[in-house]
């Protein structure tokens, strides 16, 4: 490992930051405490801070030398409704949230490189600091640009990391192309006659109807896409009915689909209207057919090839190039960061979290974020600034 003394020696802030973070987890658009804590930090290393995009996201501009060059270093800040299950001192705090993805990591390894940037940085141009609220499922990332943000803050190149169980600490893992998958969901509202549960002949079975539908949605996968292609649909939820002895007017089917290609993408939609549609006629019921009804779909988080390489480099520079993984597979997790990155070209990078045992899986009650990898983390953002600007 190369990581300088400097970086080393922000460690235990880090680790406090990060800690402090996970006991007060805040959800999507209510990051207000996180936030403060970021300003805070930033205005302590002397760094210029905007906040107020999308609610409560955050960015500091930093700036040395004279170069038109810019980049921006994305982290995600808010928390999920999990109801955390570890027992050590830092739990958090607030009944039902928790971070189980590491965005608590995520702003403590930005705000460490922003540290050694503002004190000790050796390069030429802007630095955005992009803190980002409502990644999970909430697309802030969106909102964010939507709200302006590469307008006030015209960064060339943007760039995002996320810790990741199982690949080991010290390690990176990055490539070309498609790292996570799109993300939408889907919500299938079946409606009938309601009528007594002793007379179903003279209603409309929709409870039936959407068990044959459920059935049929698990054939887009296996009989409708390209096996080549890697697909999930899924149905997650079912909702009808509130008593035992009528069957209810509506039926209401939801669930989510996945994929690597924005072709799929547009395929899988067609299927699921078709089915919907095909099943309700057979029924003699009516469909309506929804996609992403709350928030925008996520797109594939794709990485373009200049700005992979650069990754690259930073990354074996801080870790060494055995510990580099170039042909990681893809998840099949979302991320809003591919918003950002249809915007800008850029580079999304995943950073060793170590071993899951224990239930310590994104998205677990048992999860926790490795702080062992803190400078490593800030690290591998000091020394992309430094090659992406050189002074």
């Amino acid at each position: 490992m190369n990581i300088n003394s400097e970086i080393l020696a922000l460690h235990d802030d880090m680790c406090r930051w990060r800690r402090q973070l996970h006991q007060y987890p805040e959800t999507a658009f209510e990051e207000t405490g996180t936030a403060q804590l970021i300003i805070e930090q930033l205005q302590q290393a002397g760094i210029e801070v905007h906040h107020g995009l999308a609610k409560t996201g955050v960015v500091g501009v930093l700036r040395h030398g004279n170069s038109a060059n810019s980049i921006a270093l994305r982290a995600d800040m808010d928390a999920l409704f999990i109801q955390e299950q570890n027992q050590f001192e830092h739990a958090s705090r607030h009944n039902g949230k928790m971070h189980a993805c590491g965005h608590d990591g995520h702003c403590a390894m930005l705000l460490g490189a922003a540290h050694y940037l503002a004190n000790h940085g050796l390069f030429d141009g802007t630095v955005y600091l992009i803190f980002q609220p409502a990644e999970e499922a909430r697309a802030g990332a969106h909102q964010m640009i939507s709200e302006g943000l590469f307008d006030q803050f015209p960064a060339q190149r943007v760039f995002g990391m996320h810790n990741f169980p199982d690949v080991p600490s010290g390690h990176f893992a990055v490539k070309v192309g498609a790292m996570m998958a799109s993300f939408d969901c889907f919500e299938i509202n079946l409606t009938g006659q309601a009528t007594h549960a002793a007379m179903p002949h003279l209603g409309d079975d929709v409870l039936v109807a959407a068990a044959h539908l459920i059935t049929q949605l698990q054939t887009i996968v296996s009989r409708q896409i390209d096996p080549a292609d890697a697909v999930v649909v899924s149905v997650t939820q079912v909702h009808g009915g509130n008593t035992w002895n009528a069957l209810p007017d509506l039926a209401v089917v939801r669930g989510t689909f996945r994929c690597f290609k924005d072709s799929v993408r547009t395929q899988i939609e067609q299927c699921i209207n078709h089915l919907a549609q095909t099943v309700a006629d057979s029924f003699s019921i009516n469909a309506d057919i929804r996609f992403n009804p709350e928030n925008p779909g996520y797109p594939v988080t794709t990485n373009s090839p200049d700005e992979t390489a650069s990754a690259i480099q930073a990354a074996t520079a801080v870790a060494g190039a055995n510990r580099i993984d170039t042909a990681p597979t893809p998840s099949m997790g979302s991320e809003d960061f591919a918003f950002m990155l249809q915007q800008k070209p850029g580079c999304y990078i995943w950073i060793g979290n170590g071993s899951s045992e224990g239930g310590c899986l994104l998205h677990n009650p048992n999860y926790d974020f490795n702080d062992e990898i803190l400078p490593l983390g800030a690290a591998y953002w000091v020394k992309l600034v430094e090659n992406e600007l050189p002074g």
